[in-house]
């Protein structure tokens, strides 16, 4: 087996260490030990972007947020279904990440931060919620509601936190929430605080194999 060499580490605000490996052609970002995020599997990342423009159809001049750059594979599926008309904006609170990106990471990229259409705002996604005007919030910023990368982000999945974004979407906005896995009570959170709910269930690989990821699509009531 070929074997893993660390490329680089970034420190996490008020958070755990991440770590970015290379195993050939492969990357994978590790927050301590276990593994956060890797190129192998894409899959999901991917449906966080089409099937949240499948849901939002073909509506002019659409603004969209991705919490989370991770390794780009929700913004480059983003920039291939979204007109050129478009507005999205990255927040992404480490800005190691962007470099990694930039960097060893670039074919990864493909230039998509790079896009006119593309704006990277190195801060807490929760700041850029309050912008307000977003048809659509795209979160990947955890494993899940009850996985949190860093203890401020619990924020993000609470009645509090909610209700903020809820007013944060324009009518008929959406927000799609990802996670390595279902929460029942999360999802009874989110229809108290004012969504319609659907779930979907995606892989974790894009060849329709891997382990099966969690998607909530809210809209506000």
């Amino acid at each position: 087996m070929i074997p893993r060499t660390l490329v680089a580490s970034a420190q996490i605000p008020n958070g755990p260490e991440m770590r970015l490996y290379r195993r050939g052609e492969d990357h994978m970002i590790l927050l301590e030990r276990e593994e956060l995020m890797s190129s192998r599997q894409s899959g999901s990342e991917v449906a966080l972007a089409t099937l949240t423009a499948d849901r939002l159809g073909s509506r002019p001049k659409q603004r969209w947020l991705i919490g989370g750059y991770g390794m780009g594979f929700t913004l480059r599926a983003a920039l291939s279904k979204l007109p050129q008309d478009a507005e999205v904006t990255v927040a992404e609170l480490v800005p190691e990440i962007i470099d990694w990106a930039r960097g060893p990471m670039a074919a990864l990229t493909a230039g998509g931060l790079d896009d006119p259409r593309v704006r990277v705002a190195l801060r807490d996604v929760t700041d850029e919620i309050a912008v307000g005007g977003w048809d659509a919030i795209l979160l990947d910023v955890d494993n899940g509601p009850d996985a949190l990368v860093r203890a401020q982000n619990q924020w993000l999945y609470e009645p509090g936190g909610l209700s903020v974004t809820r007013r944060a979407l324009n009518p008929k906005g959406l927000l799609a929430i990802w996670s390595a896995s279902s929460d029942a009570r999360f999802s009874k959170t989110l229809a108290a605080a004012g969504f319609s709910i659907e779930e979907k269930v995606v892989r974790a690989r894009s060849n329709g194999k891997g382990p099966r990821h969690h998607i909530w699509f809210a809209k506000p009531l």
